[in-house]
C-alpha cells in the first residue's frame, strides 16, 4: 500500500489524523506504517455508538446441565467414546494465551509467570502438564494450537521452547497471533501509541478462530483431521484439557458443543451463567441476571441458573467454518489507552479515555445449535489466576494445586 492508498482507505473511514506524523518518519518507519494500515480493520470503530447501550438480551431460560452424579454413573462410557476420538486425532486443543502478566505485577506473557514456592512452577508447565495427562491415557499426541498476541509472541514461544516445551512434542505445538483491532477515543477517532503506529487491542476470545484462519493454522486441522477443538484460558491451572470423558459426554449426547461449568458459590458470582435465550445456548453475564433469574428454581428446588462457565469449551470445527461468514457482535469496552497527544508526547491517563472493541467466547457459543453443560468439580478443576491476592488470585490458585497434590 502507497501513502495514497493508505490516504483513501483513511479517509473513507473518518480516521485521516493518523498521518499527521508521517512526514517525520524515516523511510522505514513509513513502510511499516503503511502495512498495518493497510492490514488494519477499521470497520470496527463504528462500533463506538453502542458504548453504554445495555446488551439486547433474547427470552432467557433455563438449559440443564449435566451434573456430576450423571457424569459418574455414565463415566465408562464417555471415557470409551472420548479417548476413541482422542486416539483417532479428532481433538484439538486451544490455549488462549495472549494476555500479559501485569495484574500480577509482572513482564511478559501471564503464561509465564511462576506460581512455584520452592521450585519454579509456571502456568504454562501447569497446562501441558494437564494435557499431557490426557496424552499419556491416550497413548497418542494432541494437537495444541497456542495463540499469543503481538506483545508477548517472540517471548511466549521462546519461553516454551527455552523449556523444551515441558515435555510436550515440538511437532505438535502451533503457535499463532491473535488479530488486533484499533482503539478509539469516545468519539471513535483512532488512538496512536507512536508517532507511526496506531494503537491496537486483541479482538477477544471470541476472535480466536477467525485468527486461527489468518494464521494458517485452519490447513493444519483439515490435514490432521481434527473434528473438534477444545478452546481453554491459559490461567485456569487446574483444568483438564482434551478431557476423554468430557469428549464423550458432549459426543454421546449429540451436542454442537459442550461448556465445562462449575456449581456457583453465590447467585452473584463473577462468572456467566449458562442457559437458553431464545431457545439457543446462551451464556448470561453475572450482571445481567435479574432478581427474578436469580430465584427461580428448578424441578428440584434448586437455583435453576447455578452453573458458571469457566472458559473451557468444546466446538465442532464444521461449526466454527459457518460462523467465520457471520458478524460477530462486537462488545464496546471502556479502558484506560495510553495515546499520542498533539504535541507528540505519549500520555498515560490515570482514568478510562476510550474503547477497546472486543468479540466473545460466549456469543459462538449461543451461534451454535445445542451445548452440553457439563459439571465438573470445582476443586479439581477452577483455580484461575487473575489477580496477586484474594479471590481467582496466585494465593488461592496454590492451595488448590497443593490440594491435588501438586508440588509447588
Amino acid at each position: 500500500m502507497n501513502y495514497q492508498e493508505a490516504y483513501r482507505k483513511l479517509e473513507q473511514a473518518g480516521q485521516t489524523h493518523v498521518l499527521r506524523y508521517y512526514d517525520s518518519l524515516t523511510e522505514k518507519e513509513q513502510r511499516e506504517f503503511l502495512q498495518q494500515i493497510a492490514e488494519t480493520d477499521f470497520s470496527v470503530t463504528a462500533a463506538f455508538k453502542q458504548a453504554g447501550r445495555p446488551v439486547q438480551k433474547g427470552v432467557i431460560t433455563p438449559l440443564t446441565a449435566m451434573q456430576i452424579p450423571e457424569i459418574e454413573t455414565g463415566r465408562a462410557g464417555f471415557m470409551e467414546k472420548g479417548l476413541q476420538a482422542v486416539r483417532a486425532g479428532k481433538i484439538g486443543a486451544v490455549m488462549l494465551a495472549g494476555g500479559m502478566g501485569t495484574r500480577l505485577g509482572a513482564d511478559g506473557p501471564k503464561g509465564r509467570y511462576d506460581i512455584g514456592v520452592t521450585k519454579p512452577v509456571y502456568i504454562f508447565e501447569c497446562q501441558i502438564r494437564n494435557l499431557l495427562a490426557v496424552v499419556e491415557e491416550a497413548g497418542v499426541w494432541v494437537h495444541l494450537f497456542v495463540m499469543t498476541s503481538d506483545r508477548n509472541h517472540d517471548e511466549t514461544v521462546d519461553f516454551l521452547k527455552q523449556h523444551d516445551y515441558f515435555g510436550y512434542e515440538e511437532e505438535y505445538i502451533h503457535f499463532f497471533r491473535q488479530e488486533m483491532v484499533p482503539t478509539t477515543d469516545y468519539n471513535g477517532k483512532v488512538y496512536l501509541e507512536g508517532r507511526g503506529r496506531i494503537s491496537t487491542s486483541p479482538n477477544g476470545n471470541g476472535g480466536w478462530y477467525a485468527s486461527m484462519q489468518s494464521a494458517g493454522m485452519l490447513d493444519l486441522v483439515h490435514r490432521a483431521g481434527i473434528e473438534w477443538l477444545n478452546v481453554f484460558a491459559v490461567d485456569n491451572v487446574l483444568q483438564r484439557i482434551a478431557d476423554p470423558c468430557f469428549v464423550g459426554a458432549v459426543l454421546t449426547r449429540g451436542c454442537a458443543c459442550g461448556a465445562k461449568v462449575v456449581r456457583k458459590n453465590t447467585p452473584d458470582e463473577k462468572v456467566g451463567t449458562m442457559c437458553l435465550e431464545d431457545g439457543r445456548p446462551g451464556i448470561v453475564e453475572y450482571y445481567e441476571l435479574t432478581d427474578e433469574l436469580k430465584n427461580t428454581k428448578d424441578e428440584k428446588g434448586d437455583p435453576a441458573y447455578n452453573f458458571g462457565v469457566i472458559l473451557n469449551y468444546l466446538f465442532r470445527e464444521k461449526d466454527l467454518a459457518g460462523m467465520l461468514d457471520q458478524k460477530m457482535p462486537l462488545h464496546v469496552v471502556e479502558k484506560k489507552i495510553p495515546y499520542m497527544d498533539e504535541h507528540g508526547s505519549l500520555i498515560r491517563p490515570e482514568n478510562p479515555n476510550g474503547y477497546k472493541y472486543e468479540t466473545l467466547a460466549l456469543d459462538m457459543v449461543h451461534k451454535t445449535e445445542s451445548c452440553l453443560p457439563y459439571e465438573v468439580v470445582r476443586e479439581k478443576e477452577f483455580a484461575p489466576i487473575k489477580n496477586r491476592t484474594g479471590v481467582d488470585s496466585v494465593e488461592t490458585a496454590r492451595k488448590l494445586l497443593e490440594q491435588n497434590g501438586v508440588s509447588l
